[in-house]
């Protein structure tokens, strides 16, 4: 091998072994797949200097493959587009867990040109290696170049197949991380935030609407007589009551709202950057939805219809503090059960003791009492 060879091969040695250093470091900075893969791959491109690179993952439930992260020409086009199963050369190396070489596609019978007339690119060459942990296929990584750049050489699969090792544990580990979070902060029965997230919550949402003089508001409600259900159809049909209420909430709210089952068939939203009319005017709307609601309707002693007692407090108006405001809201859902439930009462003015709000209001939704 003469010199200049031997030294351009210890340069790309060198450069190869600053991206790993770079990779590693972006493996321990972060749990947030998207980032780590365009820190990843970004850092690959520098060595391998593809024209486009694209990640795609898994689905588990169909075994496609769908585009996660895409960076090139018509990338936009790719993003969300799903890969049949052993579709096209990702399609084979997910199949086949292998990594492929292609140094040109149009004498692979693999190649799939679906994608190109999405993209309006014209592939020449593709490298691509699988994301795989433990032998459990996450997805591929895909480099592309067109006519005119340089074709993929069997070093370059190298570095990606071990860059796709390193990538796969951060997918699973972030993964795992994402779901042990969901475990600590969700509600088994109705998939909603559990108290002890809605706490942590709360006191950042007070904090931050203290320093930027924005309101917040909380709505605590309970359901009508629940124990009825639970007496009448057994605790099962209880359970699936109180799922069917999460359900309600996540399609009735606000992807800003944060809906937590409190305890037993107690429920409270809290609404960052709401005013208490705003809030006032959710409650009546969630309220109302309630009364309307078949629920169990796919059980032979459904639709049953229930009924919610529901309070509201803002801060400032009402409290300035979260303990507080959590409990000047639940006094006027109790308020509502004493003048006969199925209603929306606001809090009431702050004692002498608190910072002076605007008057508050009560209200009632007109909804009936369950038969």
């Amino acid at each position: 091998m003469r010199g200049q060879d031997l030294l351009r091969e210890l340069q790309r040695t060198v450069d190869e072994l600053a991206i790993l250093n770079e990779i590693g470091k972006a493996l321990t900075s972060s749990l947030d797949t998207g980032e780590v893969m365009h820190v990843i791959l970004a850092k690959v491109s520098e060595l391998l200097k593809p024209r486009n690179w694209s990640v795609l993952l898994k689905d588990e439930n169909t075994g496609e493959l769908f585009f996660h992260a895409a960076v090139g020409t018509g990338s936009d086009q790719l993003l969300g587009l799903r890969v049949n199963p052993g579709e096209g050369i990702a399609g084979w190396v997910s199949q086949h867990n292998k990594g492929l070489l292609v140094p040109d596609v149009h004498k692979d019978d693999r190649f799939s040109a679906r994608f190109d007339a999405a993209t309006r690119f014209h592939t020449s060459s593709i490298l691509a290696v699988p994301l795989a942990f433990k032998g459990r296929m996450l997805g591929v990584i895909e480099l592309v170049n067109g006519a005119g750049d340089n074709a993929f050489k069997e070093e370059d699969l190298k570095i990606l197949s071990t860059v796709g090792e390193f990538a796969a544990i951060d997918i699973e580990n972030a993964r795992n991380f994402h779901k042990v979070q969901e475990l600590t902060v969700l509600d088994d029965h109705t998939g909603l935030f559990n108290s002890r997230h809605m706490k942590r919550q709360l006191e950042s949402e007070v904090v931050r609407a203290t320093r930027f003089g924005h309101p917040v508001s909380l709505i605590f409600f309970d359901l009508d007589h629940f124990k009825r259900v639970n007496d009448t159809y057994g605790h099962p049909a209880g359970s699936q009551v109180l799922h069917e209420v999460g359900r309600l909430l996540l399609r009735t709210l606000r992807s800003t709202d944060v809906p937590v089952r409190y305890g037993g068939d107690e429920f409270v939203i809290l609404m960052p950057e709401t005013s208490k009319d705003q809030a006032v005017a959710a409650a009546l709307r969630i309220c109302a939805e309630i009364g309307r609601e078949p629920f169990l309707s796919d059980q032979a002693h459904g639709p049953i219809h229930l009924t919610a007692s529901v309070g509201v407090a803002a801060f400032p108006d009402d409290a300035r503090d979260p303990g507080n405001l959590l409990r000047k809201a639940d006094e006027a859902m109790y308020r509502v059960k004493a003048a006969g439930r199925a209603g929306v009462q606001a809090a009431e003015p702050p004692t002498k003791q608190e910072p002076a709000g605007p008057r508050n209001q009560n209200l009632t939704t007109g909804v009936s009492s369950e038969p």
